[in-house]
């Protein structure tokens, strides 16, 4: 039995599973451009992201013609499963394979199920992207790890759910997303940003209102560890001073948010309780520098 089963909060060394991670990241891409496709804009690109299950990470149901469509990534059983609501399903194996072998059994499971997607092949927010179609870099899967990474998704929101019950603002889903392979929840101020001077489109969008922003991800992009973060948009004057809780956790000058590894998390007596501080003081900080309403913003 993989060690996510049995704890809670598994040992996730970024180094011993970098591999898998980097493929399965660009699997959950190719997944998340089909919602993407098949789904309405909502503000701040809120029907894109993956949801955490059950099974592992899900799309939700997505109309398609007279029927819904749901894709969802079972790291249990370890499949893909394809399902329309008028009863017609499809599972695909999750094993070690090429992205460009994974690509193509994939479209080939949509068209058995009658659906055609236009998906833009280009993955997205990496250093060195190659085409679904022609990736045969990526392709490892290490099954114990995929486990241990959905166990951490699972326990993170249970707390961030809990986070969530004193906001009565606007707050964003919690929602997995596949650019960036993080878990994350965001908070509004309910004020309009200022422009991001040279932000593209889906930066306009994402960014368009004043944000503190909180999640985990598991250490791609170069950072090298698990860790949870939290940052405002746009950055308020004098929160790279600000003290947060608890001792552990504090501010990053290279990413311009604060952070709390996750091995710190896991070393607590109460990770839960310990990332629950974490999350709720850097929010104070954040919200303080940013002078938001509070009061008309959280429950009193």
């Amino acid at each position: 039995m993989a060690e996510a089963i049995k704890t809670a909060w598994p040992s996730l060394v970024w180094d011993e599973w970098a591999a898998t991670a980097d493929t399965l990241h660009i699997w959950t891409q190719i997944v998340g451009k089909t919602r993407l496709a098949l789904t309405p804009l909502q503000n701040h690109w809120w029907n894109v992201p993956l949801y955490v299950t059950a099974r592992g990470l899900g799309t939700s149901a997505m109309p398609y013609g007279d029927d819904v469509l749901d894709i969802e990534f079972d790291f249990v059983a370890h499949e893909l499963h394809l399902r329309l609501g008028s009863g017609q399903a499809l599972a695909m194996k999750l094993r070690a394979q090429t992205v460009a072998d994974f690509y193509k059994e994939y479209l080939g499971c949509l068209a058995s199920l009658g659906v055609t997607v236009k998906i833009d092949p280009m993955p997205c927010e990496l250093a060195h992207p190659i085409r679904f179609d022609l990736d045969t870099e990526h392709q490892s899967y290490d099954k114990e790890y995929v486990q241990r990474f959905w166990q951490v998704l699972v326990e993170t929101e249970k707390v961030f759910r809990q986070f969530g019950t004193d906001f009565l603002g606007k707050v964003s889903p919690i929602h997995f997303f596949w650019g960036s392979f993080d878990l994350a929840v965001t908070r509004f101020s309910g004020r309009l940003a200022p422009p991001r001077p040279g932000a593209d489109a889906i930066q306009r969008e994402a960014y368009s209102h004043e944000v503190i922003s909180a999640g985990f991800w598991p250490g791609n992009g170069g950072y090298g560890a698990a860790a949870f973060y939290c940052y405002a948009a746009p950055v308020p004057e004098g929160l790279a001073e600000a003290k947060i809780r608890p001792t552990a956790a504090g501010w990053d000058k290279t990413l311009g948010e604060f952070i709390f590894r996750y091995e710190d998390v896991r070393a607590e007596a109460s990770p839960e309780a310990s990332l629950l501080e974490f999350l709720a003081s850097s929010y104070e900080a954040g919200a303080n520098a940013a002078k938001w309403d509070r009061e008309a913003l959280e429950r009193q």
